[in-house]
């Protein structure tokens, strides 16, 4: 079966979202399909506590000084033209969201209450007290619901981009340019891959977190975007660049973790090890307000100083009534573990967060490959260099989507034909596949993440993760090559990819920078 479009959007967070919007608003004449595997709000934009960096009010605040906390928590990795461009582009991206609906907290005087993360100098986040992505998804979502050239398919999963290899097979050189068409799409509920063919594809599929055992990012955070770019060889960067938040709540039965948001830190809270000790300290003099990559790993050394499996955020000294005003969701988290904030410190330890690299764009969010666009998680825009800024990356999101879509408007070609596009063949002879074989791979690929690629690794432990990744591959391409397409099973596919392209880049790196920190780099 095949679908035409104008433009395929693959995800349904605040990138794929905006971008559909305002794509359907510019192209009035144009279809927009937009796909996703699960429910159309599942994303990590949903997930999203803190909230959206912003100057706003240029006496109080300013792009300077916006600009040097992202580099300061990029270390100096980033692209310092981008960071320009991206701030200075944050008020009317934001005037943006308020004008479609997005309701951000005030104060008692009316005005927006900003918070304060880590990294940052100044109070500027926007937020929607603690659920400040749900609200956005909420707002986005019933913007485009109301748009009739914009498409919804949930529940499909692209399996991979079409380039001239799916068209035109073995007589296209490995090395020449490479175009996209569309992508193979798995219909999740009625098990069959549909092709979805289109003049310009939009990348917005988000995270990885779910490569490790321990993540704030949901199930469905499985490197998609990550693996179908890679397999179309498209260019990607800084894959060794890890964010772990620092405070995930430390509740083992419970996956994915539940974020103890960083602006509890802004707001007052002190971390504390298993001693009951304060210990920023000892680590940084910007104390629990020092970017994420510092905390991290500070909370790890404790931990294995205390040998302990997680440390405490001490809020007991905060204002209850004010801080149930900012934070309701996690004073009612906290209530459901029978941990009384008032009196009782709450357990946290670092998790998966956030992938700073990916695949890398310019700053119209234009891929190494024609007519593949890419915003969000998903890619490596220069903004975050080594670190991601806390509140930084759904403002990420908003510009680049926003510079897709005025790229667009300059360049799109009425006249442009797409080739032929042959179906999708498949080759599946096993249809009683085990799923215990995927769940058990699943979990080995956690396994060997967190045990060698985490917070701090060594050349011996990725060299180990390699070994094993690579018998991973093996076993999961047999599956794929034999046994009928699934979703556990692509995601397995996506997953190994995902984690084989952290270890390489991990290996080639020689300098500790940010989310990464080797052992064998120390001097």
């Amino acid at each position: 079966m095949k679908i035409k479009s104008d433009f395929l959007v693959i995800g349904s967070g605040i990138a794929g979202l905006s971008f559909a919007l305002k794509a359907a608003n510019h192209f009035p004449d144009k279809t927009i399909n937009i796909i996703t595997k699960g429910n159309k709000d599942e994303s990590n934009t949903k997930y999203a506590q803190g909230g959206i960096a912003t100057v706003y009010d240029l006496t109080t605040d300013s792009y300077e000084a916006h600009i040097k906390d992202t580099l300061i928590a990029g270390d100096y990795l980033n692209d310092p033209e981008v960071v320009e461009m991206v701030i200075k582009q944050a008020k009317e991206r934001l005037d943006e969201l308020l004008a479609w609906g997005v309701d951000f907290d005030k104060n008692e005087q009316g005005r927006f209450d900003l918070g304060k993360e880590g990294g940052h100098s100044k109070n500027r986040i926007f937020h929607h007290k603690d659920i400040t992505g749900f609200e956005i998804e909420r707002s986005l979502l019933n913007k485009v619901k109301n748009h009739p050239n914009i498409h919804f398919y949930d529940y499909h999963f692209a399996i991979d981009l079409i380039t001239e290899h799916q068209v035109f097979g073995d007589l296209i050189s490995l090395d020449s340019d490479k175009t996209v068409f569309g992508a193979y799409v798995l219909d999740e509920k009625n098990k069959t891959v549909k092709t979805f063919i289109a003049k310009y594809t939009l990348l917005a599929t988000g995270g990885s977190g779910q490569v490790y055992e321990t993540t704030t990012n949901p199930f469905v955070a499985t490197g998609d975007g990550i693996g179908m770019a890679y397999r179309a060889k498209a260019k990607l960067a800084d894959m060794e660049f890890i964010q772990f938040h620092p405070t995930a709540l430390y509740n083992p039965d419970e996956s994915p973790a539940f974020l103890i948001s960083e602006a509890v830190r802004g707001f007052g809270a002190i971390l504390r090890n298993d001693k009951g000790e304060r210990f920023m300290q000892k680590y940084d003099n910007r104390l629990e307000l020092a970017p994420r990559d510092i905390v991290a790993r500070a909370i790890d050394t404790e931990m294995k100083l205390q040998g302990s499996k997680n440390v405490y955020l001490d809020v007991t000294h905060i204002d209850y009534d004010g801080f149930v005003k900012h934070f309701p969701n996690i004073t009612k988290k906290c209530e459901s573990l029978n941990i009384d904030i008032r009196k009782d410190y709450i357990p946290v330890a670092p998790a998966a967060h956030y992938m700073m690299g990916g695949i890398v764009v310019d700053k119209n969010a234009r891929s190494s490959i024609k007519h593949l666009y890419a915003s969000g998680e998903v890619t490596r825009t220069g903004l975050h260099g080594a670190n991601r800024l806390a509140s930084n990356s759904l403002l990420e999101a908003l510009v680049f989507s926003h510079n897709a879509v005025k790229d667009l408007v300059k360049h799109y070609d009425e006249n442009y034909k797409l080739p032929a596009i042959p179906e999708w063949i498949d080759t599946s002879t096993d249809r009683t596949m085990e799923k215990i074989l995927i769940t058990h791979d699943r979990n080995e690929v956690k396994t060997i993440m967190s045990n060698y690629v985490g917070i701090v690794r060594s050349n011996e432990r990725l060299l180990r993760a390699l070994r094993r990744l690579y018998v991973l591959y093996q076993d999961n391409k047999r599956l794929y090559d034999h046994a009928e397409i699934t979703t556990d099973l692509l995601e397995l596919r996506n997953l190994i990819t995902t984690a084989y392209l952290i270890v390489e880049f991990s290996r080639k790196r020689k300098e500790n920078k940010g989310g990464f920190y080797s052992l064998d780099n120390i001097k």
